[in-house]
Parts: C-alpha cells; structure tokens; sequence
C-alpha cells in the first residue's frame, strides 16, 4: 500500500521544512520545486540589484577615484548647461580689470555653440597638422599659433621646420574657419559670465590634442594629473575646450573631470560641445586616461590682460610653449 499523503507542518518554507513534513517517498518531489523556488528569488534579487547598479551607473559614473556626477552626458545635446562655484582667491594676487576679471566663476557645457560639421571640419585641421609629426607617447599637441608640434619625445616649430610646405598642408579656410569657431567660443563665455566680449583676449597656450592609448614617454605624455589653470599658465582667466570626437564611439576613457571633495563631475567629450570655465582654484580639473581609440580636441584659452594676450593663427609665424592636453 501506498503511502497516505500529509500535510506539511506549519513553519518556514525550503528544503529543510519540506524533507520535515513529508514522508521520505514524496522528498524527491517537493525538494526540488522549493530548490527552484529559492533560486529564482535569489535571481530577481540579483537582476533587480544590477538594474540599480546600471541606473547608478548611468546616473553618476565610476570613476578612478571614486564616485563622479556626470555633469554632461555623452548622449545628451544641451543648449546650454551651467554651474556657478565660488571664486578662489587665485585672482586677488593679479592685476584686476574690471568687467572682465572672474567675481561670478563656475563652469559651463554647450552642445549649440559649434556645430558637429563644424566640429569635424577642425578636426581635419588637426589631423592634417599632427600628420607631420606626433609623440612617441598618448599625447601629441599642435598649436597653430606658436607653431609648436610634437615630434617623438620633443617639439619643433613647424613653421620653420616644413618651411613652405605648410602652404601644402593648410589652406587659408582653414584658419578662416579656426578664427570664426573662436570667436563663437568666446562670445559664449562673454555671455555665460556676463562681461564683454571684447574685454577677452586670446592668450597662450591655445591648441590641438590628439590623445591615444599609447605608454607615455615624457612628461609632457602624462596628462593625466590633476592641475589648476591659473597655476599652470599664470595668463589663463579662463579656459575653454571644443571636443573634436566622441567618447565612447571614438575613444575610451579620456573624461573630463572636474574634481571636488565628495564627488567629481565629469563632462563626457562630443563632438562639437564646448566645456568652458573659470581658470582658477575653484574648478581643479584632471583628464582620465585614454584607454582605447584616438581623441581630440583644442583648448582656447583667455585672459583680461591685454598684455598677454596673442593673435589668431596666419600662415606665418614666431615660435612658442609647449602644452598640457586636456
């Protein structure tokens, strides 16, 4: 005869509960169909855990040194986004010019600026300049009004290096094009801090970066480290980068990332975006390092001093500093 079937006591569910309540015949039935039971809550448990993780993610970031607010999203086309900070004490040291001298400081991200056509026509300037040479480690520059280019581990002035030949290189639309993008740079940063245009002057070091994944062989290869503007080139009231790729479609790694105590926030380069900000203290600012594929952009930089500001680019031209990626 056949077994008589039992309730199973009352008391809590699993494996032990059901091998308790049941006749050793009917323990292969049950067992698994409550094994099945446990694992599936431990599955939805994990997906809906990871499906924190991502949206987390996707909301703040990772970054290398802990946790980072993304300021401005690859994905995301902004009209104009700004965060106001307070001044450091960077500018009470220097000569102050009224109207123009940071008093509002902060940082800003514009996607309506440049346009990606635009942004892909510079980038041809770019490319066609750092064709002549390049580093030997991840980080060449070229800058057009200095002349100054990475060649291996040193820089040449490519002016007097390729001699005529630059004419072959570059044509006269190229700077045309060059002037007019930074003078829309320049016009937005006016805005954005609520001076005069005319009251910024262009000032160095302005250039190009090209950055790839390839070991640094030099200083000037690790452009990674933390650094304030105001400190690195005293000139700088403010700074601005144009973004020439994409993260993510064209490179790896390579964020920007302001940095601040708690939580950094980073701007995910795209093509034709602008990232401008105040030079000083209050916007310390580092570049993750590429991990995969090629980079560009170009910094244009600004000052209130009109001693030390220079001149657009020409096809001609009197040498100058070497450069920072960023």
């Amino acid at each position: 005869m056949a077994p008589q079937r039992r309730g199973a006591p009352k008391g809590p569910e699993g494996c032990g509960a059901a091998e308790r309540g049941r006749p050793n015949s009917t323990k292969g039935v049950r067992a698994p169909r409550d094994v099945r039971r446990k694992w599936l809550r431990v599955a939805v448990l994990g997906a809906c855990t990871t499906l924190a993780g991502l949206l987390l993610w996707g909301r703040l970031g990772a970054d290398e040194d802990g946790i980072a607010e993304v300021l401005a999203g690859r994905s995301e086309v902004l009209p104009g986004r700004f965060i106001e900070v307070p001044c450091s004490e960077d500018y009470d040291s220097q000569r102050r010019f009224e109207g123009c001298t940071p008093r509002k400081c902060g940082r800003g991200v514009s996607d309506a600026v440049i346009t990606r056509d635009e942004a892909r026509r510079i980038r041809s300037i770019a490319e066609k300049g750092l064709s002549l040479g390049g580093s030997d480690g991840g980080a060449s520059i070229l800058d057009l009004h200095s002349g100054a280019l990475s060649v291996g581990k040193h820089f040449v002035n490519l002016y007097r290096y390729f001699g005529d030949k630059i004419q072959n290189i570059f044509s006269e639309e190229d700077f045309r094009l060059y002037r007019n993008v930074r003078q829309k740079v320049q016009l937005a940063i006016a805005q954005a801090f609520g001076i005069s245009a005319s009251s910024l002057h262009l000032t160095k070091p302005t250039f190009f970066s090209r950055i790839n994944s390839t070991a640094a062989r030099t200083a000037h290869d690790e452009y990674w480290h933390a650094h304030v503007d105001k400190v690195t080139y005293g000139s700088f009231d403010y700074t601005s980068l144009l973004y020439l790729s994409d993260y993510q479609d064209d490179f790896g790694g390579g964020r920007f990332v302001f940095m601040e105590e708690g939580a950094n926030r980073t701007v995910e380069p795209r093509a034709g975006r602008v990232s401008f900000f105040t030079s000083g203290s209050e916007n310390l600012h580092r570049v993750e390092k590429v991990h995969w594929g090629t980079r560009y952009a170009v910094t244009i930089a600004f000052t209130c001093n009109p001693d030390h500001g220079i001149a657009d680019p020409a096809l001609t031209p009197p040498g100058g500093p070497s450069a920072q990626p960023r």
